[in-house]
């Protein structure tokens, strides 16, 4: 093991940050990083989407919300719902007037 006088410290810091960096660079192109997505079953589900059971039961059989079957199992997952909500979401006033306002304005360029 070599010996480092303080004068050299900074540049050994610096080669074994660099050395690092590279090293976790190889490990990331092996082993890359996977996000585990949330899946709940139906309780969680409901619980995220604060229902019940039964009224989460009923939107599904009448398709109204995301999920995925298994066998006899039920699968959600959160960003599938996440977006089902924003789905929904009503707009403001002043969104419904700038959509007219751009409507108006491409049938009058198409005339």
């Amino acid at each position: 093991m070599e010996n480092f006088t303080f004068e050299q410290l900074p540049q050994a810091m610096r080669l074994l940050h660099e050395k690092m960096n590279h090293l976790e660079r190889l490990l990331e192109e092996r082993h890359p990083q996977q996000e585990q997505e949330d899946i709940f079953n139906v309780s969680q589900a409901a619980a995220f989407l604060h229902l019940s059971v039964a009224t989460l039961y009923m939107k599904v059989s009448r398709r109204e919300v995301p999920v995925s079957k298994r066998g006899k199992r039920l699968y959600f997952y959160k960003s599938e719902l996440a977006e089902w909500i924003r789905q929904g979401r009503n707009k403001t006033v002043a969104e419904i007037r700038q959509e007219a306002g751009q409507l108006i304005l491409s049938k009058r360029n198409k005339v």
